[in-house]
């Protein structure tokens, strides 16, 4: 039977249970392997003798790695198929995790997160792009969801493992322990994802590229969410970039174990992202995704307080919120994109991770010199141009009845 003929994944298949375990399993792996160092910083700033711009290097130079890795990812997988170079990208992410806890100075370090990010290019725009394929449209906004929920579930687990292992131990031995965890994902996912079954290998190679990126950048609505991306991902970051450096300080004084529990917020990201999931197949992308950019808004100005429990509840809404516009954003990139889907899945996240990278950074700049509200004050620009961004892309016209 032609692949075009043959029936996409559909709700309460057993396929579709297997697809979203290992798409969880994937999501798991890519942002505990990315963001596990990012509790570590302070630690570094110290050991390293860094500044706080300098620390988040570990993370940024990953970040933007992936992000142009991400683009050459999506033409290979056009070419190879996407489950080959997802399971690929994870297996070999890890091992490179494994391999940081052995870095013997900071610019060892940083070459090896460097190459992390390389080789990590392969799954998040291919995973994208696998659900696009090969669910069915009335469920993609679940799957995506589920999707993000484990990215959520492996973000809080990085962050909880490395800080409470660095805390009784080491910083290597927490990076070795993160690296052994993604194996035992890498394995799951492969074991559990069905074969792709519409995916039709691409001729063109890496010439047919300039033709896909005009293809995407011209159309109405696509490039807006790709702003989307770089704004409110870098606001998230960012946040969890120096949040820690405040509770570490004065006049909260906490434990590095105890800031990195505040990561158990992402918790709320799992529930999160699959509710607004739901929620956009039901009512359309355009009428919920703004009013996801005022939720996470709303949470930054609360902290803004120096009370503890108005800041970790300000965090808590904050994050929340981002999971839930990131896996209605997404998952409308792959409503969108009427052809070479994996191309429009990496320029989103090409977009988000160098908002990332670049953001992520920069915001350290504001923190050295006006502490945490020149933090809440870059952060407020990027989610004000987020929310006019929303507003916009609710007048955009849908290119027929699956693209609400």
């Amino acid at each position: 039977m032609l692949a075009a003929t043959m029936p996409r994944i559909a709700l309460g298949s057993a396929e579709f249970k297997r697809s979203n375990r290992a798409m969880f399993f994937g999501g798991f792996t890519t942002f505990a392997l990315l963001y596990c160092v990012q509790p570590l910083m302070p630690l570094l700033s110290h050991e390293f003798a860094l500044t706080a711009a300098q620390s988040s290097m570990v993370l940024s130079v990953s970040t933007g790695a992936l992000a142009v890795s991400l683009l050459a990812s999506s033409a290979i997988s056009e070419r190879l198929g996407r489950k080959p170079l997802m399971v690929a990208a994870m297996a070999v992410a890890a091992i490179m995790t494994l391999l940081c806890a052995f870095a013997h100075n900071y610019p060892q370090l940083l070459l090896m997160r460097g190459l992390l990010g390389i080789v990590l290019g392969g799954m998040p725009a291919i995973a994208m792009a696998y659900l696009g394929e090969e669910i069915e449209p009335q469920s993609l906004g679940l799957s995506m969801g589920l999707y993000i929920s484990g990215s959520a579930f492996g973000g809080m687990a990085g962050r909880v493992i490395t800080s409470v292992l660095s805390d009784h131990f080491s910083w290597r031995l927490a990076l070795a322990a993160v690296g052994a965890a993604g194996v035992a994902a890498a394995f799951e996912f492969w074991r559990s994802l069905p074969p792709s079954r519409h995916f039709a290998p691409a001729h063109g190679g890496w010439r047919a590229l300039p033709a896909g990126f005009r293809q995407h950048l011209s159309d109405e609505g696509l490039p807006w969410l790709f702003a989307l991306a770089f704004l409110l991902m870098g606001a998230f970051v960012s946040l969890y970039n120096y949040i820690a450096y405040r509770l570490l300080g004065g006049p909260f004084s906490l434990s590095q174990s105890v800031v990195g529990a505040v990561s158990f917020f992402y918790l709320l990201g799992i529930y999160s992202s699959v509710w607004a999931g739901r929620l956009a197949d039901r009512y359309g992308r355009r009428n919920v995704l703004w009013m996801m950019a005022v939720i996470m808004f709303g949470g930054l100005l609360l902290t803004l307080s120096n009370w503890l429990p108005l800041i970790l509840a300000g965090v808590a809404v904050f994050t929340f919120g981002f999971f839930a516009t990131h896996s209605v954003a997404s998952s409308w990139v792959g409503r969108r994109a009427t052809s070479n889907k994996a191309l429009a899945s990496a320029l989103y996240l090409f977009f988000y991770y160098l908002g990332s990278s670049v953001v992520g950074s920069a915001t350290g700049i504001m923190w050295g010199r006006a502490q945490w509200p020149g933090v809440v004050a870059v952060l407020s620009c990027s989610l004000v141009l987020a929310l006019l961004v929303g507003l916009r892309l609710r007048t955009l016209a849908p290119l027929g009845q699956s693209e609400r």
